[in-house]
């Protein structure tokens, strides 16, 4: 066994060992002063998790759909962003290119304070439509960023010879642009997925409390020291994301055979 195969592993189990440690938490029940182990097993987390009283399996739903909507907005807007950095000479472009990156340096909280003035004369605070625009924007420069990656990497020689052949805008980008960055679209699109469901302040911020994500019903619980429902939510949180990651992988698969 090679030295890079063990780096990997050590790598990948320092990794897997938080989440490891976090699910056995959330199945702990008594776990007094000084004892190394939990003396008994409790599924009152999770049982916690799944009553339909607290209404925490909905509230996952909604943030999952809500981050959705906000992945395909953020990609739909960051594609021909990259796509015309890459490609294109105007007036400006430095100019713009540090305003799509300026939420990396800047806060995100001082940029939300000052949209918060703007949502609240346009009437969009307190909505779902608020928290999707708010979340659009801190997924922005990872989008574009990444994009523009690859279109830079790629160059745009296989698009402009199937327009010298005829190919309408619309059929260069159906298929050849998007089969071919593909796989790049759906590393964008889960690191946009992540920062969209993980956002509490600005969803808090904009959202007045009034639309419930699932980040903000972690945070009391992070505060309130219930490790064992704390930890439950987080295996909850952790699954959701990766069984979103799977999909979209699998997606991309069936789409790839469908051009082969």
């Amino acid at each position: 066994m090679n030295i890079n195969k063990i780096l990997v592993r050590i790598i990948a189990l320092l990794l897997f060992f938080p989440i490891l440690f976090m699910v056995f938490l959330s199945l702990s029940g008594a776990w007094p002063w000084p004892f190394l182990m939990p003396k008994s097993i409790s599924l009152r987390g999770y049982l916690y998790v799944f009553n339909p009283s607290t209404k925490i399996l909905k509230i996952l739903i909604n943030s999952i759909l809500l981050s959705l909507i906000v992945t395909f907005i953020t990609i739909a807007i960051s594609l021909p962003a990259a796509n015309a950095l890459a490609f294109y000479d105007f007036k400006g472009k430095n100019i713009i290119k540090v305003l799509l990156f300026l939420p990396l340096i800047v806060p995100m909280i001082a940029v939300t304070m000052g949209i918060h003035l703007i949502f609240i004369r346009l009437g969009i605070v307190n909505t779902y439509l608020g928290v999707i625009l708010i979340h659009v924007i801190p997924g922005i420069p990872y989008g574009v960023k990444i994009l523009l990656n690859v279109f830079e990497l790629k160059g745009n020689k296989i698009e402009l010879q199937a327009k010298i052949l005829g190919a309408s805008t619309w059929q260069v980008l159906r298929y050849i642009t998007i089969p071919i960055i593909m796989p790049t679209l759906v590393v964008a699109g889960s690191v946009i997925y992540i920062i969209s469901f993980t956002q509490y302040f600005i969803t808090f911020l904009i959202g007045g409390g009034k639309i419930i994500t699932y980040s903000i019903i972690l945070f009391p619980f992070a505060e309130s020291g219930d490790r064992t429902i704390l930890s439950a939510l987080s295996v909850i949180f952790v699954i959701s994301v990766l069984a979103i990651i799977y999909l979209s992988e699998k997606l991309v698969k069936k789409i790839y055979k469908n051009y082969i």
